[in-house]
């Protein structure tokens, strides 16, 4: 598949980049011209999406990474910078989503929860920021979620760490604004990847929740993962050159009841 070039020639790195959104965002900046760093923590994974790419005879790089260490943020970076010359484009996607009744919550929950998608996020762009000034442009999404915006049972932890997304992608934007580098988030609804299912059997079952669906998501259905991508490469091309600090909802209409 011929490159279309909305992102030609640009490195991105994808965090999470092994499936769901991840991996089909990755995917979707490489169709589109970009070289893609795809990190993850699980490797075999990782191969996956790597092949994926590859079957479109489009290239991309394998970064096995603990997004929660500092020290790997910045080699992630420093390695993607030393590789391929800069970094244009960051997708701050890695997350978990660890449910539970709130009193209950370990403080493993919570520390994990918060160090691999606040912190995580937290240390990758200011890793990467440095390199965009210098090139005076650059993009950084961030995957927050529509529990960013609203909560829902079991996901106080969760949504605590979203909303703080929220609130770091606006910052970033303020402080960055006249200096070419753009920062915005996105906030799904329920989308059809793994990293909903515990959630759901808390709820009855995946079953359940989407012969369920409308009563939430007035659209009536789960989103795609490649419906999210399509939003991420829109948000990290120039087509969004006058977007920064945008919260975006790409959620079936949840939030607009």
């Amino acid at each position: 598949m011929a490159a279309k070039g909305r992102v030609e020639n640009l490195v991105a790195i994808v965090t999470g980049a092994g499936s769901g959104i991840g991996q089909a965002s990755a995917i979707r900046l490489a169709e589109e011209g970009a070289t893609v760093v795809c990190a993850d923590r699980n490797s075999e994974s990782l191969e996956i999406t790597k092949k994926l790419i590859a079957d479109l005879n489009l290239h991309s790089e394998s970064y096995v990474i603990d997004i929660s260490e500092s020290k790997s943020c910045d080699e992630l970076v420093a390695h993607t910078v030393s590789t391929y010359g800069s970094v244009d484009i960051l997708v701050n996607n890695a997350g978990v989503n660890l449910p539970g009744v709130f009193h209950e919550v370990s403080n493993e929950t919570i520390d994990q929860t918060l160090d691999i998608n606040v912190k995580g996020a937290m240390y990758l762009t200011r890793a990467a920021i440095p390199h965009m000034l210098k090139n005076n442009r650059g993009s950084i999404v961030n995957m927050s979620s529509v529990n960013g915006l609203v909560s829902e049972p079991f996901l106080s932890v969760y949504s605590a760490s979203k909303g703080a997304i929220v609130m770091l992608t606006r910052g970033i934007a303020l402080d960055y604004a006249k200096q070419g580098i753009r920062c915005n988030a996105i906030c799904p609804g329920w989308v059809d990847t793994p990293i909903n299912y515990a959630h759901a059997e808390l709820l009855g079952g995946i079953d359940h929740v989407y012969s369920n669906i409308s009563s939430f998501q007035p659209i009536g259905r789960p989103g795609t993962s490649r419906e999210i991508a399509n939003l991420v490469l829109f948000l990290a091309s120039d087509e969004s050159s006058f977007m920064t600090g945008s919260i975006v909802s790409a959620d079936g209409g949840m939030t607009a009841q």
